[in-house]
């Protein structure tokens, strides 16, 4: 007599109903797996037996994926532009003006540069400048041009983070000396000396002759298409002797040392202002700062609006590559009606159909949207070295492109695969 009862498997082994369900859904993976390299290889054999239809049919998504890639890529590239233009001229500066525009009648203060130097002296401001500027015409030899004179002091530079291409700025010592000395903006140069070095040689302002020691490096217009390059800048002293007698600043530059830290710098440069003049609560109007960041952030919510505009116009094009999708594969459905029949009388079921034919239109969407990448690179490359017009491919631009370019074939050839899977076996057996 066996001294052991019977027991089933499992009490031998805890662990085997966990064995058979790991089982069981490695062999429903394999199959599944199995189904979908069985759809990839039917309908490669079925795109690749109608080459220029498929070629033809993708065409669309491949152009709408190109566009989507070049024209973000443009719109991305102009976004890095500005933002290293407007921030490089504003993004940490401060203009203190005297009167707040649009209102009359207000009291007026008087900027010296003696509140140049006390705004010097607060912790949160790295550098402060002021500025002067009228318009006059300037001339050499044969040649003049009407341009704005602007009176500052050398760390205008540092603020503005604008530098000569050519020559040298001038030094504190040509501001203490009232020298007559000076700088050109490139617009200026260009007009005045054409294609010679202006350095060292002489322009005319107001019967006064100015020796040119340095060109500024151009920077272009602005966002709002204002030139920069249009002006010649000297030393503020020089200003007041030669060209403008003030007994006020028109305005104060001021750049902060931290970024964060421009509202602090503001209050702090406002409460000063007010101590040293005297300004009591209700005189609120005698002057204002103005900080760069609203335009700043008002410049870069425009480029985002762009990017989306643009991106979206370019999209259309991949949505009418979807729908020429869907009319292929109806076209393609309606053709292959006695083969579809065939595999449901053998025992294909209506999911197998389905599959094959939704695969089908992905494969063909995909394809053109990875073609289509290649193109969009290529086109911004092209469009940088043709228009000196910086671009930027991101991945980001990349993903959503041929993200888009799949859902598409998921959307567009659902309707189609189907209408497949719908047919009745008998009734497409006997389509002719």
């Amino acid at each position: 007599m066996d001294d052991y009862p019977s027991r089933s498997p499992v009490a031998f082994y805890p662990n085997f109903t966990i064995i058979c369900r790991i089982k069981r859904v490695l062999q429903h993976v394999i199959i599944k797996y199995m189904d979908i390299l069985t759809a990839l290889e039917t309908s490669y054999r079925s795109i690749a037996a109608n080459k220029i239809r498929s070629i033809l049919t993708t065409l669309g998504i491949i152009i709408g994926v190109a566009a989507v890639i070049i024209l973000i890529s443009v719109t991305q590239g102009a976004k890095r532009k500005i933002e290293e233009q407007v921030t490089g001229l504003g993004g940490k500066s401060l203009i203190i003006k005297r009167g707040k525009r649009g209102v009359e009648g207000n009291k007026l203060i008087n900027l010296s540069d003696r509140d140049v130097e006390a705004i010097k002296k607060l912790e949160t401001v790295q550098y402060a400048v002021p500025l002067n500027d009228t318009g006059w015409q300037v001339s050499r030899g044969d040649k003049s041009w009407f341009t704005t004179i602007l009176g500052t002091s050398p760390d205008f530079v540092f603020i503005n983070d604008w530098f000569t291409g050519k020559g040298s700025f001038f030094n504190s010592l040509d501001v203490q000396g009232s020298k007559k000395v000076c700088a050109l903006g490139s617009t200026v140069a260009e007009r005045l000396f054409g294609s010679q070095n202006p350095i060292h040689q002489h322009v005319r302002i107001k019967d006064n002759s100015f020796l040119v020691i340095g060109v500024m490096r151009p920077l272009g217009p602005t966002p709002t298409g204002k030139g920069q390059d249009d002006l010649i800048i000297i030393p503020h002293t020089t200003y007041k002797k030669t060209i403008e007698a003030f007994s006020t600043l028109e305005a104060i530059s001021v750049s902060v040392k931290n970024k964060e830290e421009i509202y602090v710098a503001e209050k702090e440069i406002g409460n000063l202002i007010r101590e040293r003049n005297n300004l009591s609560p209700d005189d609120k109007d005698a002057f204002y700062i103005r900080n760069q960041t609203s335009v700043i952030n008002r410049i870069f919510t425009i480029t985002k609006i762009m990017s989306v505009l643009l991106g979206g116009i370019a999209s259309i094009s991949l949505i009418v590559g979807g729908i020429g999708i869907m009319n292929i594969m109806l076209v393609s459905v309606k053709e292959r009606t006695k083969e579809i029949g065939i595999r449901l009388a053998v025992g294909a079921t209506e999911k197998d159909i389905l599959t094959q034919f939704l695969v089908e239109a992905i494969l063909l969407s995909s394809v053109g949207g990875a073609i289509g990448i290649l193109v969009g690179i290529a086109g911004s490359h092209i469009a940088t070295n043709l228009t000196n017009w910086t671009t930027a491919v991101t991945p980001g631009s990349i993903l959503i492109s041929f993200g888009f370019s799949a859902a598409i074939g998921i959307f567009f050839g659902l309707y189609p695969a189907v209408q497949a899977s719908k047919m009745n076996p008998i009734q497409a057996l006997r389509y002719e």
